[in-house]
């Protein structure tokens, strides 16, 4: 590979840093939900929806990757190599860090169950 597909690549990389800085929090759309607390005032969003707003985005992201990779497979000239790479990535760790919430929702689940009483 280049220098200057490299400095592409790392320049991509940084875009995608800095916009992933500015990003708003998950959070799923509030109507025709009844589970939703009160707090200050202000409705939060129940703990469920706002894991199933996280699964959606993940399963999105992975769909967006999939067809991507499909694409570059194909021999589509907009589905280049490091937009490839990038979005399996992206996936491959919203990925992992939802199986982490989930181990450790597990994990706090078994330790209130273990509590004596």
């Amino acid at each position: 590979m280049s220098d200057l597909n490299i400095a592409n690549v790392l320049s991509q990389i940084r875009s995608l840093r800095e916009q992933a800085a500015g990003m708003q929090p998950i959070t799923p759309p509030v109507s025709g939900s009844t589970s939703t607390a009160a707090v200050g005032g202000s409705k939060m969003p129940a703990f469920g929806d706002v894991l199933k707003g996280a699964l959606d985005q993940v399963s999105i992201s992975q769909g967006a990757a999939a067809k991507l990779q499909e694409g570059f497979q194909l021999g589509d000239p907009r589905a280049d190599l490091p937009s490839v790479m990038l979005a399996m990535q992206k996936s491959q760790v919203s990925f992992r860090a939802l199986v982490e919430v989930r181990n450790r929702v597990v994990q706090a689940y078994q330790d209130v169950m273990n509590m004596p009483i």
